[in-house]
Formats: structure tokens, sequence, C-alpha cells
């Protein structure tokens, strides 16, 4: 079985799927903007960080309503009911996130689609364990299963994988749950803390992921990212730095999905190499002194701006058109790509060619990144966004093109193409790349949009 969740429309995790984003804003312990709005009452500004999330690149949004001045199962009530009346929001499934079972049930009898709860643990016996998850099963939703029992929270590989086994079996065996409907969290911890036995935490928790996938059939991962970086609080280049080299090998381990902070992770490719070297000493306990040398290193990144303002200086400007225009689709920079722009379309003379030559070669390198999992998708959606500011500005230019063609597109002789997007696919930057090349090459093309249905397609 392919696991799928869905709000509006379904969200597929296929084999060889890249990891999944799953959007922390809308969580009241993760951002303090969100808090005070929700504090405040002001729910309408409060659904737009959920927005933002979704434009952003997010395929899940976790929401965590858990804060002590306000009553839990209401608030989550009622902000789930309004991002379901938006279906820009709606259309991605929901993570219901509480540390209260009752806000958590409260939350999955409002959602339209599958969504997924978070979480359920062992820590207060099988019997309630087995209780919460019937309930779960019953309103038709999958569950995260934190790798906790009656003992406490797993902090080992050994104890990660036992609790991970034994919640596995009970939830196949016992409740009725399907394996691909079980997420399993086997806690991401903060490392270098200055303590020795916190030195092997992302080590052993990439561990467990590897053994989960190979032991566990059809069972998902998942973690919260950023708590592995809490020691480095305030200097945000190093925790960018962490957050994107703890993915990479992750997700080479096989973790198919994380709650993170798109503003805090970047290209692995672009981590400075010394920065990143002391980094994965401490990620991968490569050295006893790797926790003392990263903390004395950081020292001189305090204050920096992060890796994804730097690639937005000044020294990337003295390179030719064609690399200053991959650096700006590759860090998604969109203060200089008009000017860039009608620099190559000046020098190529043709504006298709533009697209098909420096254009096309940074989206490649894009993709490249992507699919080898040094680039996440939140980064591919500002590349996206850079490239159609790109493709924008060339189009009078196309048009132009497309009018002087000897055989133009509404010659009853021309060639016919019928290009759209799919159901579930609002993303229309590729499609439209190669409409207005056909067209301009003397294609009649018949374009239907986004978001299609098979049936007019057919």
């Amino acid at each position: 079985m392919i696991p799928t969740y869905s709000g509006l429309e379904p969200l597929r995790i296929f084999p060889g799927s890249n990891f999944v984003n799953i959007g922390e804003r809308t969580n009241v312990t993760g951002s303090a903007a969100f808090r005070k709005l929700i504090k405040n009452g002001q729910y309408d500004e409060a659904v737009s960080v959920a927005r933002q999330q979704v434009e952003n690149g997010a395929q899940v949004i976790d929401v965590n309503l858990d804060e002590g001045m306000i009553d839990g199962v209401e608030a989550m009530r009622k902000f789930l009911n309004l991002i379901a009346a938006e279906p820009d929001i709606a259309r991605v499934p929901v993570m219901v996130d509480s540390s209260k079972f009752s806000v958590i049930e409260a939350g999955l009898k409002c959602l339209q689609g599958k969504g997924i709860a978070n979480s359920i643990s062992l820590k207060e016996g099988e019997a309630e364990f087995l209780r919460q998850a019937r309930i779960i099963r019953r309103l038709g939703a999958a569950t995260v299963v934190m790798c906790f029992d009656e003992q406490g929270q797993a902090d080992t590989f050994e104890r990660r994988i036992a609790i991970a086994k034994r919640s596995y079996d009970l939830l196949t065996q016992k409740a009725g749950f399907a394996p691909h409907d079980i997420i399993i969290d086997a806690n991401i911890l903060t490392v270098a803390t200055g303590m020795t036995e916190h030195d092997r935490y992302a080590i052993d928790f990439i561990e467990a992921v590897r053994w989960i996938k190979q032991h566990l059939p059809g069972a998902l991962t998942s973690g919260g990212v950023s708590n592995v970086s809490f020691s480095f609080r305030g200097n945000e280049p190093v925790r960018e730095a962490i957050h994107t080299a703890f993915l990479y090998h992750a997700i080479k381990a096989g973790l198919d999905m994380g709650i993170v902070n798109a503003g805090q992770i970047g290209v692995y490719d672009d981590i400075p190499k010394e920065l990143l070297e002391h980094v994965e000493d401490v990620l991968l306990a490569r050295r006893p002194d790797a926790t003392e040398r990263m903390v004395a290193f950081a020292e001189q990144f305090k204050g920096a701006p992060s890796a994804e303002a730097m690639a937005a200086q000044a020294a990337w400007r003295e390179g030719s058109v064609e690399e200053r225009l991959k650096h700006a689709l590759v860090h998604g920079v969109t203060e200089f790509i008009e000017q860039d722009t009608e620099e190559a379309r000046v020098q190529y003379v043709d504006p298709v060619l533009v697209i098909e030559g420096p254009l096309m070669a940074g989206m490649n390198v894009v993709g490249d990144l992507f699919g080898s999992g040094k680039m996440f998708l939140p980064q591919v959606v500002k590349s996206a966004r850079v490239m159609k500011r790109a493709v924008a500005y060339l189009e009078p230019f196309l048009q132009e093109k497309k009018a002087a063609q000897v055989t133009g597109s509404l010659k009853a002789d021309a060639k016919k193409v019928l290009l759209a997007t799919v159901k579930g696919d609002v993303h229309d930057i590729g499609k439209n790349i190669v409409g207005v090349i056909l067209a301009c090459n003397g294609w009649q093309v018949i374009d239907l949009g986004v978001m299609v249905q098979s049936a007019t397609i057919l």
C-alpha cells in the first residue's frame, strides 16, 4: 500500500519520494508570533500563517495550540474549521499536534480528509496506548508514535528500536492499524550540550531510522528537526548548517518526513567546508572533542547572516550572466533577476535561447540538488518563483517572436498540443515554460491551467 494522507487533495508517499516537509509555524511552541496571535484571539491573522507555510512548500501543516491560557479543545476546533474554509490551505493534510489526547480527538473530528495524529506513546501503558490508537483509527487518521514507554523517553539506539518495534507490533496486531498509517518518531534530541551521554543523540536517531525502515515493513519515520540544534539558539548560521546536514544524513537513512522551519534549512553544498566538518563531527559523533571544537568554532558566526542571506550578498555579482542566473535560481534570489535576464536576452538575442540555455541550466542544478537530498522543497519553491519572474520578464519578447513566426500558432495547419497540470498539483512553472517554447516554434498551445480533472483532459 502507498501511504496516503489528504486535505482536499491527496498526498501520496511513493517509494523513492522526496522528503515530506511538515510546516511548524502553526505551532504555539515553535513560533512566538503564532502563539501571540492565538492568545490574542487573532484567528484570521493566524490563518495567514498557515497559508504562508503552504505557499512556501509545506506539504503537511502541524497545528499545535497547547497554550496554558487557552482552551485547547475549543481553540483547535475553531482554527481547523477556519482553515477548512480556505481551499488553498485545506488542500494539504493537517497534523493535529497536542500533548492532550482530548485535543487530538477533537481536532481529528474537524478534518475533511485523512489527517495525522501527533502523537501517542506507551508512556501511560499499553491499555491507554491501544485505546487512543483505536479512536484515531476509527476517525480515519494515521498516527505519529513517539518513542516513549513506561520508563520514559528513549535516548539510545537500543531503546529507540525496542520501543518502535513494541509500538508497531501492538498497532498492527491489536489495534488494526495498517503499517503505512504508523509514523514513528524516534526522538530527535539536542546535541552539543556538553554532556557526554548526549554525544550520540543525532547518530543514534539516524541509525534508528535506518533500522525501522529495514525491520518494520511499511512504517514511516518522522521527527522534529529544530530540536537537534537547540544548543546554538541565537546563532542562526550554525543552526541552519546543523539542520541541513542532519537532514541530508537522516534522509539517506530513510527519514520520510519531518517538522521543519523552512527558514532554517539551506543547501547542503553551500555549507562552508570547515563549518560542515565541525557540524558533522558533532552529528555523527566522529571524535570525542567534537562538542568543544564546535562550540569554539561557532563563536565566529554569532550575529552573522544566515547562509540564505549571505547568498544574496554582492560577491556573486562578479560572475558571468550565466553564473549569476544559476546562483539566483539555486538560492532563490529575486533582487537582480530582471536585470540579469535582460543582459542574457541582449547577449543571446533570441529570448527562447535564454530559457533553454542559462535558465534551464540553473533549474537543472536545482533538480540535481533536490534529487540528491542536498536541497529541500522550500528552497525549490523559491527557485521556481525566481524562474517564473525571469520568464515573465521575457514574455513580451516571446510574444513578439511568436507574432513574427511565418507559421504562426493560429494557422490551420499548425500542430496542436494540450497542456495542463493534473488535479492535486497547483504548480505551473514547468507547464508554462513548455507552452512558451512550443508556441514560439509554431505550435498551437491549448492550456487548460492547473488542478485539472483527468476527465477534462481526456
